[in-house]
C-alpha cells in the first residue's frame, strides 16, 4: 500500500473496470437532465436511474464512472467540522442485467488488495444480516475469516426507498487504527467511533418492494456500487480528512497564503478556511456545468455557497476580491479529468468575480442594518429576531437569509425561520397569481387525434404538394365535412411547417377543385401536424386530397432569420466563449429572438464583432447542408444540442458554413448569401445569467434603413436643422444653449440650498458628541456640495448625508465638519453605505465624499441605515 494521488486513484478505478468489460462514461453533468425530482446530481447511480428502471436502455450493459456530486443539506455545518463538504466525486461501476454478486465482490476485493495492494486483514467486509449468499462470496470463495465478517441490520445494509427496486448491501471498511476507535473490545464494522471507516459499498438490486410489506425476486438484478472519491484518498495518504487530500489541500494552502493565517492554529480561522476551500469547489463546478448565481433552484445554491465563501473571507481579515485567485489553483488540480474547467476557465472567474463584488455591496449595507437589529434585540431582551426584520434584510437589501441566520447564532440569537418562509410563500403566491396560465393548448385535441398516424413532412425541400384530409376538427369535435368558418386539418402529408424548436408555422393556402383554404397557422403534437384553416370557398371532406402551396415569401423570411440565429450563436461563442448556450428562441418572418447564457450585458464592441462575424460569413456565400444521422454520430460530428433537451434515435444536423453546426428541426436558406445582411436590433437580460439578441434579416434591415432615414429627416426637420448631414451640427448648438441654462438653474439651486441651511440644522440628531443630519432632495449634486461646504464651514459637530434625486438618477453627498471628523465620522464611509443599499456604490474622504446610488425607492432605507450605523 503506498501514497496514491487523487488524481491517479481516479484513473486507477476507472481503468480497473474498463479491463472488467465496462463502458467508461465522462461524468455526467451536475444539473439532471429529464430529472426533475433533483435540483443537482447528489450520487453516482442518480444520473443512471433510467437505465436501473427500464425506461431507458444503456449503452453498455457493464458502465463505469467517476461522477460530480453536490449535497447541500448540511452547508451550515460544512467547515465546522472536517467530515462535512458540499463536492465530492463517487466512483462507481454499474450492472444493468448482467452480473451480480458473483463477479462484483470478487472484483472489489481484487481493486482494493491488489490494485492498490490495501492489506486485507485492514479490510472488514459487512453483510446484510440475512443475506447468506454474499456471506458464502465473501467467506468461501474470498477466504475472509468469518470474525471479519459483520452482519448488520436493514437499517445498515439494506437499501430502498418506497416501492421498487431494492436489496441488500455490501459494504467494505478500513481499519484505521485504535487510536481512533472506542476501546470497547467488541468494536467492529458498526461501531459508533471512527476506527472503521467505509469506503466501499455494493448495493444489489435483487428484489421489488411491493409496498405491502412483500418483496417479489427481480427478474433482471443490477449492481449499484458507490465509493467516495476522497475518502479512498484518506486511507491511500494516510490523512484524517479530505481537506488534507492532495489536490484538495494545496486549494487549502492558496487560502492560507492570501489570508496570512496558519492552518490549525484557530478553531475560527480553520472554520473559514475549510468553508472557501470546499465552496469553491463547488462553484467551479457548478459554473462549468451552466448554473448562473440567482434566487431561485439551484441558481440559488450557487449564489448561497459563493457568498457564503465571501464572508468568511472576511473573517479571516481579507478586504480585497479573491475567490478567483483561489479558483485558478481548484481548475488546475482537476482540470484534466475535467477538461470543461479548463475551456470555461475564463468564464467560470468571471461569474466568480462579479458575484463577489456585488456581495461585497450588498454586505456592507446588511451588516450595518442586521448589527442594528441585533443590538436592538439584545437590549430589548429578545432572544430571536423578528421575522418580518428578517425578510426585510432580504426582500429589500439582499441580505441572505442564511446569512442573517448564521450571524445571528454567533450572537446568541435566533431566527424565526417559519415566519419568513411564510412572508416568502405569501410573496411567491402574489407572484404566481399574476402570471396568465397560457399552458393547455395541445391537449384540447388530446381526444380527437388519438389513433391518427404521424404526419409525414415533405417540405424541407419543397413548398408545394399534395396531401389527403384525415381529420377535421372543429369547436363541436371532429366532423366529416366542413362548409363554413374555421377548423383544423390533420392531413397525411404537408409541406407547412409545423411550429417547434422556436420557429413559427407557416401559412398559406390549400385548394381542390371549387374549394379553398386560407392557412393561417400550423402547430404540431406527437408528430401530428394541426393546420389551422379558414374556408374561404366550397365544401370540404374528410378523404379529400388536396394540393397545398406555403406562403413562399413568408416561408424565405423565416428561412433567413433562422439561419442567421444559427449564424448569431456560432458568433457568440466566438466573441464571448464556449460557455454561451442556447437557453431558448424565437424564429418568425420580421426578426430572430435569441437567448443564451452570459453573466453581462454586451458591450458595443462585442456586439459589433459578432455582427460582423454573421455577415462575414454571409458575404461568402458558404453552403448549407443537412444529414439525418443518430445522436452519436452527430455529436461526433460537432453539432450542438440544446442543453437538457431529449433526442429520438434519429435527429437532423444542419451545417451551415464552417463555423455553425446544430440540432435542428427548422427550415433554413441554402446558401448563407441567401440571408442577404444581418442587423441587431436589441440586447437586453432576460432572467439572471440569461441575454437576449434580437435582429432582423434580409427586407427586414431595408426596411428598417427606411425606417431610420424617415425618422432622421423628420427630427432634422423639428431641429431645425435644414438636412439630415446637418443635425450634427445642430445637436451641439443646443446642447450647448441647454448646458448653459442648467449652470443658470444650478447656481440659483445651491443659493437656495444655502439660504435653507438653518432650518435643516435644526432637524439634525443628537448622536454622542455630534449631530447627523439626513435629507433628501430635487435638484443637483453641485447644490448639494454648496450646501455641505456651508455645513462644513459653520458646523464643524455636524454629519450631513445627503441624497439627491435629479430626474430618474440618485447621487449621494455626505460631509462631517472638524469636530465630528475627531469624533470618529467618516464622510466616506457613510456615503458607501448608503449607496449599496441603494445597489450603488461609491466613497472618499473623511470630511467629504460623494456615491453613487441605484433605487430611488430605497433612499428612506439608506438614511436609516446611516443613521443606525454613525450610533
Amino acid at each position: 500500500m503506498k501514497w496514491t494521488s487523487l488524481n491517479d486513484l481516479r484513473e486507477a478505478y476507472l481503468s480497473f473496470f474498463e479491463g472488467k468489460g465496462h463502458l467508461r462514461l465522462k461524468s455526467f453533468p451536475l444539473v439532471p437532465m429529464g430529472d426533475k425530482s433533483l435540483l443537482l446530481i447528489n450520487s453516482g447511480m442518480a444520473p443512471m436511474k433510467k437505465y436501473f428502471t427500464g425506461e431507458e436502455i444503456p449503452p453498455r450493459r457493464r458502465v463505469t464512472t467517476c461522477q460530480k456530486c453536490i449535497r447541500t443539506p448540511d452547508l451550515e455545518r460544512v467547515g465546522h467540522t472536517a467530515r462535512h463538504g458540499t463536492f465530492f466525486e463517487m466512483l462507481g461501476n454499474f450492472s444493468f442485467g448482467d452480473y451480480f454478486k458473483e463477479e462484483a465482490i470478487p472484483w472489489a476485493w481484487e481493486f482494493l488488495t491488489e490494485t492498490l495492494a490495501i492489506p486485507a486483514d485492514l479490510l472488514w467486509p459487512s453483510i446484510y444480516e440475512e443475506d447468506d449468499e454474499a456471506y458464502a462470496i465473501w467467506a468461501e470463495k474470498i477466504g475472509v475469516p468469518p470474525e471479519h465478517i459483520v452482519r448488520l441490520g436493514k437499517a445498515d445494509n439494506f437499501w430502498e426507498h418506497g416501492t421498487g427496486p431494492c436489496g441488500p448491501c455490501s459494504e467494505i471498511y478500513f481499519d484505521r487504527g485504535e487510536k481512533y476507535g472506542c476501546g470497547k473490545p467488541d468494536c467492529k464494522p458498526g461501531c459508533d467511533c471512527d476506527r472503521y471507516m467505509e469506503i466501499w459499498n455494493n448495493v444489489f438490486s435483487q428484489f421489488n418492494n411491493m409496498g405491502d410489506g412483500t418483496y417479489t425476486e427481480l427478474e433482471n438484478k443490477n449492481i449499484d456500487t458507490g465509493m467516495g472519491l476522497e475518502r479512498l484518498a484518506c486511507v491511500m495518504q494516510g490523512v484524517d480528512n479530505m481537506f488534507e487530500v492532495d489536490s484538495v489541500r494545496k486549494i487549502l494552502d492558496h487560502v492560507v497564503a492570501i489570508s496570512g493565517k496558519k492552518y490549525g492554529e484557530d478553531k475560527d480561522d480553520d472554520v473559514s478556511i475549510r468553508v472557501i476551500t470546499d465552496h469553491t469547489r463547488s462553484a467551479m463546478f457548478m459554473i462549468a456545468d451552466g448554473v448562473i448565481p440567482s434566487n431561485e433552484g439551484r441558481g440559488y445554491v450557487l449564489r448561497r455557497i459563493l457568498r457564503r465563501a465571501c464572508r468568511h473571507g472576511k473573517l479571516l481579515g481579507i478586504d480585497r476580491p479573491f475567490l478567483p485567485e483561489v479558483c485558478v489553483t481548484a481548475i488546475g488540480e482537476s482540470d484534466a479529468a475535467y477538461p470543461e474547467l479548463a475551456e470555461k476557465r475564463d468564464y467560470i472567474l468571471k461569474v466568480i468575480a462579479r458575484e463577489e463584488e456585488s456581495f461585497a455591496a450588498t454586505i456592507n449595507g446588511g451588516i450595518a442594518i442586521l448589527s442594528s437589529l441585533m443590538d436592538e434585540a439584545k437590549k430589548n431582551g429578545r432572544t430571536a429576531l423578528a421575522d418580518a426584520d428578517v425578510f426585510k434584510l432580504y426582500d429589500t437589501y439582499g441580505f441572505p437569509f442564511d446569512l442573517t441566520r448564521e450571524m445571528a447564532e454567533e450572537e446568541g440569537l435566533s431566527v424565526d425561520e417559519a415566519g419568513f418562509r411564510a412572508l416568502m410563500e405569501e410573496q411567491r403566491r402574489r407572484a404566481r397569481e399574476a402570471r396568465a396560465n397560457i399552458s393547455g393548448w395541445a391537449s384540447a385535441e388530446g381526444n380527437a387525434l388519438s389513433g391518427l398516424p404521424t404526419t409525414e413532412f415533405i417540405g424541407y425541400d419543397a413548398t408545394e404538394g399534395e396531401g389527403k384530409v384525415l381529420a377535421i376538427l372543429t369547436e363541436e369535435g371532429s366532423v366529416e365535412t366542413l362548409t363554413e368558418g374555421e377548423a383544423t386539418l390533420v392531413l397525411d402529408a404537408t409541406v407547412f411547417y409545423g411550429e417547434g424548436g422556436g420557429q413559427v408555422g407557416d401559412t398559406g393556402v390549400m385548394r381542390a377543385e371549387g374549394m379553398s383554404l386560407s392557412v393561417t397557422d400550423t402547430k404540431k403534437t406527437d408528430g401530428v401536424y394541426l393546420h389551422m384553416v379558414t374556408l374561404d370557398t366550397g365544401k370540404l371532406s374528410v378523404g379529400d386530397t388536396l394540393s397545398l402551396a406555403v406562403d413562399t415569401a413568408r416561408r424565405d423570411a423565416i428561412r433567413r432569420n433562422h439561419s442567421a440565429c444559427h449564424l448569431l450563436q456560432a458568433a457568440l461563442r466566438a466573441v464571448l466563449g464556449t460557455h454561451v448556450e442556447q437557453a431558448g428562441s424565437y424564429v418568425d418572418a420580421e426578426r430572430v429572438r435569441f437567448d443564451f447564457s452570459h453573466f453581462a450585458a454586451m458591450t458595443g464592441e462585442e456586439l459589433s464583432r459578432v455582427e460582423s462575424l454573421v455577415n462575414a460569413s454571409i458575404l461568402r456565400a458558404e453552403g448549407c447542408s443537412t444529414a439525418v444521422t443518430d445522436i452519436e454520430t452527430a455529436r461526433a460530428m460537432g453539432a450542438m444540442a440544446l442543453f437538457g433537451e431529449k433526442y429520438g434515435d434519429t435527429v437532423r444536423v444542419v451545417k451551415i458554413g464552417e463555423g455553425s453546426t446544430e440540432l435542428c428541426g427548422g427550415t433554413h436558406v441554402s446558401n448563407t448569401g441567401n440571408i442577404g445582411l444581418f442587423h441587431i436590433l436589441s440586447e437586453s437580460s432576460v432572467a439572471a445569467g440569461v441575454r437576449r439578441i434580437e435582429g432582423t434579416t434580409g427586407l427586414g434591415v431595408l426596411s428598417l434603413l427606411a425606417e431610420r432615414d424617415a425618422s432622421l429627416s423628420s427630427l432634422a426637420k423639428d431641429l431645425k436643422a435644414g438636412s439630415v448631414s446637418d443635425l450634427s451640427r445642430r445637436a451641439l448648438a443646443l446642447t450647448a444653449e441647454l448646458k448653459e441654462a442648467k449652470n443658470a438653474l444650478a447656481a440659483a439651486e445651491s443659493k437656495l440650498a444655502v439660504a435653507q441651511l438653518a432650518s435643516l440644522i435644526g432637524e439634525a440628531e443628537t448622536v454622542g458628541n455630534v449631530r447627523v443630519l439626513t435629507t433628501a432632495i430635487d435638484g443637483t449634486v453641485d447644490a448639494a456640495r454648496t450646501l455641505c461646504d456651508a455645513i462644513k464651514e459653520r458646523y464643524a459637530d455636524v454629519v450631513a448625508v445627503i441624497a439627491v434625486r435629479d430626474g430618474e438618477k440618485l447621487s449621494f453627498v455626505a460631509c462631517a465638519g472638524g469636530d465630528a471628523v475627531k469624533a470618529g465620522a467618516h464622510a466616506g464611509k457613510l456615503a458607501s453605505l448608503a449607496a449599496s443599499v441603494t445597489g450603488g456604490k461609491g466613497g472618499g474622504r473623511p470630511d467629504s465624499a460623494q456615491a453613487g446610488g441605484k433605487d430611488l425607492a430605497k433612499i428612506d432605507e439608506a438614511l436609516a441605515a446611516v443613521k443606525a450605523a454613525l450610533k
